[in-house]
């Protein structure tokens, strides 16, 4: 009788611990379905040609390759890096409680003679491309305080960068949406 009852007692502690309470439960309901809105509403706003939206755990990346947004070797928005990121920005203003994070990325070529002068590495390359894209992006009514920008230079590549195609999707700008951190 004392073992049924302590296996009793035990289970209740294991499911009591396992548990969670339903207002968590509902809040992450709630953010996975808002990020399956958020997810469905930018696909239709870019062509796969010119974004991969991706859902992972808790965020949403947007991803874009540095042709579309771009000139070669360029820093500053093209007119159709511009057009592209006009078509999301208005999903991108109303997210209450939500951080963009706007990080960029290069292949891991040796910056060029012509670009020397402006920015000694891949990295400074990176931030000032990410910093346009936050800064087009906030122009066009994504709150500052809920934007921030960084670069990476050629750290974290998706791709080997020995192939052309493989440099290409290296040289890339990710749009990570998360929920703000509280301080």
């Amino acid at each position: 009788m004392k073992t049924k009852k302590f296996i009793l007692a035990l289970c209740a502690v294991v499911v009591a611990t396992g548990c969670v309470t339903k207002k968590t439960y509902d809040t992450e309901v709630q953010k996975e379905d808002a990020y399956a809105a958020l997810s469905q509403k930018l696909s239709g706003e870019l062509s796969s040609a010119q974004a991969q939206v991706t859902r992972l755990q808790n965020e949403l990346k947007v991803t874009m390759v540095n042709e579309i947004l771009f000139p070669e070797g360029g820093w500053t928005l093209s007119r159709k890096g511009e057009e592209t990121l006009s078509k999301i920005a208005p999903t991108l203003s109303n997210l209450p409680g939500q951080q963009v994070v706007v990080q960029g990325f290069t292949d891991d070529e040796p910056i060029g003679p012509a670009l020397k002068s402006r920015f000694p590495s891949n990295l400074e390359l990176s931030s000032a491309r990410a910093d346009n894209v936050a800064h087009f992006l906030t122009s066009k009514g994504v709150p500052q305080n809920s934007i921030s920008a960084q670069g990476f230079g050629e750290a974290r590549p998706v791709a080997s960068n020995t192939t052309r195609e493989g440099k290409a999707k290296n040289r890339r700008v990710e749009i990570v949406i998360s929920a703000a951190s509280r301080p």
